[in-house]
C-alpha cells in the first residue's frame, strides 16, 4: 500500500471538507477542480461519479469520497478519503458545541455565515449549470431537467422519486428509441 497516497487522499479530502458549509453540494465545484486538477478523474467522469453520490443515500460528498477513494486505492482508499473529508467537520462541529453562545451572540459571526449562505448559493448554482449543460445537446436530457425543475419547485414530490422517474425516462427512452435525440 502506497502511504504516501493515501496520505495525499487523506489531505485532499481533509482540505476538501474545510468548505462543507451548506452540505455536499457547496463542495462539488472544489471537489471537480481538485480531483481533475489530480488526474484522478476527467471532467464527464466526475460529473457521472457526483451524479451516481447524489442517487445513493448519503452525503454527496462523502460517497464521491468513498466512490473515488475505492477507485484510487481500493477498500483503505475509501476509508482514509471518508475519513479526511468528514474529520474538519467533526472538529468544527466539536467547537460550536464548546463556543455556541459566544457565536450566537457575535454580529460579525453571524453576518459572515450571512455571507457564506449567500456563496454556498451560488457555488450551488454554478455546479447545476456544470451538470446541467452536459445535457444541452439532447431535448430529452432537457426535458428531464426541466420536469425535474418543475416537479421539485412546484410539487411536494420527493426528489427521489424524482430521480428515479428521471432514471426510468432515461432508460425508456434511449433504450427503446436509441435515435431519439
Amino acid at each position: 500500500m502506497n502511504f504516501r497516497f493515501l496520505l495525499e487522499l487523506f489531505v485532499t479530502w481533509f482540505k476538501l471538507g474545510l468548505f462543507t458549509f451548506g452540505g455536499g453540494f457547496a463542495m462539488l465545484p472544489l471537489i471537480e477542480k481538485e480531483v481533475v486538477e489530480k488526474g484522478w478523474a476527467t471532467r464527464d467522469e466526475i460529473l457521472d461519479i457526483m451524479a451516481i453520490s447524489q442517487s445513493v443515500p448519503g452525503a454527496i460528498a462523502i460517497n464521491t469520497a468513498i466512490y473515488l477513494g475505492k477507485r484510487m486505492a481500493g477498500f483503505v482508499g475509501a476509508i482514509v478519503a471518508a475519513i479526511g473529508v468528514i474529520s474538519p467537520s467533526v472538529l468544527v462541529i466539536l467547537a460550536i458545541a464548546v463556543y455556541f453562545v459566544q457565536f450566537q451572540e457575535n454580529l460579525y459571526i453571524m453576518k459572515a455565515f450571512s455571507g457564506i449562505r449567500a456563496a454556498i448559493a451560488g457555488l450551488i448554482t454554478a455546479t447545476a449549470i456544470r451538470v446541467a449543460s452536459v445535457n444541452f445537446h439532447s431535448k430529452i436530457a432537457m426535458t428531464i431537467i426541466i420536469g425535474s425543475l418543475a416537479l421539485n419547485l412546484f410539487t411536494s414530490v420527493h426528489a427521489a422519486w424524482i430521480i428515479l422517474l428521471g432514471a426510468f425516462v432515461g432508460y425508456v427512452v434511449y433504450h427503446y428509441l436509441p435515435n431519439y435525440k
